[in-house]
């Protein structure tokens, strides 16, 4: 006898009879006709092979097999209602894994920062990060939420975008390799300095650089450093490698210390913005919808609270060498 989805009622039907004691008791709690009942119970026995019950006018009795398919009956039954009862608990309080996939420069800054709050508010969740620059597939990766920074909105039908935190990008420099020449001016003087910056889906490497009028110039150049790991691109910058292009987050401390100087004054980048993306928020089950709303709370550009806006290790240097110790 093969179990289908037919069969398998039918072992409910069974079970209901044989816990309440006959076909007028069962009808009652399963609100189906004695008759539909029986019929049903002379089928399973039939594509059993073995009678069941033993029925009479005035009562039922198991037979042996019947008693032996009772007790698997009611454990499958069990089973049931303990996997339903599991599903109800994650949907009635945040509890279980979230999946999350985030940059690696993201990581060490703002989840750095914002993550152990969530993590004490919500002691039944648990987190499990990816840190990745690759861009993830959400259904075929398992993931539940993914970070990604961008200038312009994530693209998909098929996903969710919900725009959070935005930071203020800038051209800077070590005021030694600044001295070395004349100051930049115009993205034409650029070509007298050497660059950093971050890899490119075709390689090629431009700044989008817009002037104080609003006009936009796209500089070519052709980095002496490419690497994603802006904390690299950082330290470079710091010991006058050459000029990067960096999020406020990162260079912010640097700038008021002077270890790091603005270039082209009055120029700026295109401002980047960080988004969570995620499948659906129908069926989502509460923890993962509490860590979205937690990010909202931290990150919306409108409502969220105030994070530090700059690298929470003051020293790049000493950011990296924590890490490789670890």
């Amino acid at each position: 006898m093969k179990i289908d989805s037919h069969n398998l009622n039918d072992l409910m039907y069974f079970s209901q009879v044989v816990e309440h004691g006959g076909f007028s008791a069962a009808e009652r709690v399963l609100g189906i006709s004695k008759s539909r009942l029986s019929r049903r119970l002379t089928e399973l026995e039939a594509s059993l092979g073995v009678r069941l019950l033993q029925r009479s006018t005035r009562k039922l009795a198991l037979t042996e097999a019947g008693q032996l398919f009772y007790q698997h009956c009611q454990a499958m039954l069990s089973e049931a209602q303990a996997a339903v009862n599991v599903v109800q608990q994650l949907r009635s309080s945040p509890r279980g894994t979230v999946r999350v996939s985030v940059p690696v420069t993201i990581s060490q800054t703002i989840m750095s920062q914002i993550i152990p709050e969530f993590m004490h508010r919500f002691p039944e969740v648990r987190v499990v990060m990816r840190v990745t620059n690759r861009v993830v597939d959400l259904f075929e990766d398992s993931i539940d939420v993914a970070l990604r920074v961008r200038s312009e909105p994530p693209e998909n039908a098929n996903i969710v975008v919900r725009p959070l935190w935005r930071t203020q990008q800038m051209l800077v420099g070590a005021p030694s390799l600044l001295s070395q020449n004349a100051p930049p001016l115009e993205p034409a003087d650029l070509k007298r300095f050497e660059t950093l910056d971050t890899p490119t889906g075709d390689g090629r490497h431009v700044y989008n650089l817009i002037a104080p009028d609003g006009t936009r110039h796209a500089h070519d150049h052709e980095p002496r450093l490419v690497t994603a790991d802006l904390m690299m691109i950082l330290e470079a910058a710091l010991a006058g490698v050459g000029i990067a292009a960096l999020p406020e987050m990162m260079y912010g401390a640097a700038l008021r210390s002077g270890r790091l100087s603005p270039v082209m004054p009055g120029w700026t980048l295109p401002s980047p913005q960080l988004y969570a993306v995620f499948l659906s928020r129908q069926g989502m089950v509460p923890a993962v919808r509490t860590f979205v709303d937690y990010l909202v709370e931290m990150l919306d550009p409108d409502v969220g609270k105030h994070i530090q806006q700059e690298c929470p290790e003051r020293d790049a240097k000493n950011l990296r060498l924590k890490a490789a110790v670890a």
